[in-house]
């Protein structure tokens, strides 16, 4: 697949990554279908090499992509989470063959937890881009004291206190004043 010109590294890491999760995703769902329900670990059992193959395939090619500086940590967690999901599907499989439903159902947890720990991996993958990214954008200077929003407060505060002390003296008026002065802090405060 050939990449535009002015195509940067992260862009071509990301776009291989969408690519591979395109395909990972249903090999997930379909999965953790199999694993939501112990009556279907032994009907679907046939289900799990080609599943298995299917991770171990992912596995391959994430390790045949190159991560961008700054997302090689990130990139190795979802490389060992796919490695540690094909190996916990690949247990549940020998025991379910071996051992039966039964026995097979007691690695389930364990099962979908190496199967979450995909799904981790990849979001931390997305947060080291946004990182990046955010890291990249300039920040403004801090801005001058919000005197709006500091007289905001104080109106809710005492509208609250006011409030209050109406509810407790049972003076109709005074609750109307505690109203008032939280609604003015809505009119107050300018963002």
């Amino acid at each position: 697949m050939g990449y535009a010109s002015g195509t940067t590294e992260r862009e071509r890491y990301a776009s291989a990554l969408a690519g591979l999760w395109e395909s990972l995703a249903s090999t997930l769902a379909r999965l953790e279908a199999v694993a939501a329900d112990e009556l279907s670990l032994d009907d679907r059992s046939e289900q799990l090499p080609v599943l298995q193959n299917r991770l171990h395939w992912a596995g391959e090619l994430v390790a045949g992509i190159e991560p961008p500086p700054g997302a090689e940590r990130a990139h190795a967690e979802l490389a060992a989470a796919l490695e540690g999901a094909r190996d916990a599907t690949g247990e549940v499989r020998e025991t379910l063959e071996s051992e039966g439903a039964a026995a097979a159902w007691r690695l389930v947890h364990e099962w979908r937890g190496a199967l979450f720990g995909v799904r981790l991996a990849r979001h931390r993958l997305g947060l080291v881009g946004l990182g990046t990214q955010l890291a990249a954008r300039p920040v403004d200077p801090p801005h001058s004291f919000n005197w709006s929003a500091a007289i905001a407060t104080a109106l809710v505060v005492a509208g609250t206190a006011a409030f209050t002390a109406g509810a407790i003296a049972v003076l109709w008026p005074v609750w109307a004043l505690g109203l008032a002065l939280v609604a003015a802090s809505f009119l107050v405060y300018q963002p």
